[in-house]
């Protein structure tokens, strides 16, 4: 089809579509016909003065249920808000039900129309609240909306040919808006039930506690690119796109993002190693750099890692791969800690190695089947040196804090016991015949 002629063709089918248009306005000068119209508005006026009169004491009587299922709850608000609607498409189905009885079917016509399209968007805006994602929700609602309005007035037809009579050619095929809109309602369709079935999936297998947590997120990552890339492409076949086509352009635009996006590419097989390897996981400790924190999450590109500040940095996948990495509840959670600390040259080593000993062993969080222990490391210029080793089994609970605790303990317990921390002291002697010694006998002699 060449482009004049789709031209023409849809020329004719908007100029068919204005006639009539143009017939159904003047259909509506007709007295039965502005009787109807007459009688749908005064039906809307009465809904709107109705719900002004029930949704008050609805909402009030709503206030008072108490231990009423969360879902029932909802249900009502959903109503609550849609009560003029509700009346509207009641009384407008009750007013054809009483014009057939009282008149010929013909001139309740359009009333029934008007029942019709309230009805199906009520319905439609009722079922259309299950769906989460607010636009998407927007999507499929005005979306079903302008469907079923163009069915009930049997404009389907004429809509259809106009919309397959705009598209664009590529050599033997041919893109129309009608194959455009209808994949993107499949695509829709087809990603919200795989959406729904990886969300069930996913609870199961985070549920399931034979299986590690790197393995449950790669097994939740694989089910979503397996699901949704199924539905991508089961949507283009069932509008009839030839996949053979996008195969070869698919491959042509991978060549272009792996050499411009080789950084993301990375990051994304990073990811799966880590995954694979299970090296870290979600709740492990780790430190990278100056960063220490406990894994929030694994993402295809990044790492959220929790401190003990409340910052979440996101750590790039290739960083953890290429970096040195401590985790430091990699295979167990049993973590090491070790502080130094000196004391004066009089305090006898035996008795401050046990002291300081049963100082750890009395804060809490530290192991007593791992006890801790003290050795000295060294005779400095004025104190002896000490390192103690203690072991904690809750690295996520801090590091600083619980050296902090044993410092603390150290201290009371070496004021009890009067044992002295040395701090560094000097002693000055002025040498007879220097500068400042001459100054200094002279000042005393001027003193005299």
């Amino acid at each position: 089809m060449t482009p004049d002629t789709a031209f023409a063709e849809l020329t004719g089918i908007l100029s068919s579509l204005l006639t009539q248009a143009e017939l159904f306005l003047l259909s509506l000068l007709r007295p039965w016909n502005a009787y109807q119209i007459g009688i749908a508005l005064g039906l809307f006026l009465a809904a709107h003065l109705g719900a002004r009169l029930i949704a008050p004491r609805i909402y009030e009587w709503m206030r008072g249920l108490e231990s009423v299922a969360k879902w029932r709850m909802r249900v009502l608000v959903l109503l609550h808000r849609r009560v003029r609607m509700i009346l509207f498409a009641l009384l407008a189905w009750l007013a054809v039900l009483v014009m057939r009885e009282i008149t010929w079917p013909s001139r309740s016509y359009l009333l029934a129309i008007v029942a019709e399209l309230a009805t199906a968007w009520l319905f439609i805006a009722v079922i259309t609240r299950l769906i989460g994602n607010p636009v998407l929700r927007t999507l499929v609602r005005y979306g079903a909306w302008t469907w079923v309005t163009l069915s009930i007035l049997n404009l389907t037809e004429p809509a259809r040919q106009a919309l397959d009579s705009i598209g664009i050619s590529f050599g033997e095929s041919r893109l129309t808006l009608w194959l455009a809109m209808q994949a993107v309602v499949l695509l829709l369709v087809l990603i919200t039930l795989a959406r729904f079935a990886t969300t069930v999936s996913a609870a199961r297998i985070r549920s399931n506690d034979d299986i590690s947590p790197s393995m449950q997120v790669l097994a939740v990552k694989f089910l979503q690119v397996l699901l949704y890339g199924a539905a991508f492409f089961i949507a283009l076949k069932l509008v009839g796109v030839d996949l053979t086509g996008l195969a070869v352009l698919s491959g042509a635009i991978g060549v272009g993002l792996g050499f411009g996006l080789q950084k993301v590419v990375s990051n994304l097989v990073s990811g799966v190693i880590l995954l694979l390897d299970r090296s870290i996981k979600p709740g492990d400790v780790i430190s990278l750099g100056e960063t220490f924190g406990w894994i929030n999450s694994l993402g295809a590109r990044y790492v959220s890692i929790t401190t003990r500040d409340g910052k979440e940095y996101l750590i790039p996948n290739e960083d953890l791969i290429t970096g040195q990495v401590v985790n430091w509840s990699h295979s167990n959670d049993f973590v090491r800690l070790d502080i130094y600390f000196g004391t004066a040259y009089g305090d006898d080593p035996h008795k401050v190695r046990k002291i300081a000993i049963e100082a750890a062993a009395g804060t809490a969080r530290v192991l007593a089947d791992r006890p801790p222990v003290c050795h000295i490391v060294g005779f400095g210029d004025s104190s002896v040196d000490y390192i103690l080793r203690f072991w904690i089994k809750d690295p996520t609970g801090g590091l600083t804090n619980i050296r902090g605790n044993v410092y603390l303990a150290l201290w009371d317990a070496f004021q009890e016991h009067g044992i002295s921390i040395p701090f560094p002291q000097r002693e000055v002697r002025v040498l007879e015949g220097s500068e400042l010694g001459t100054r200094k006998i002279a000042d005393e002699r001027g003193n005299l």
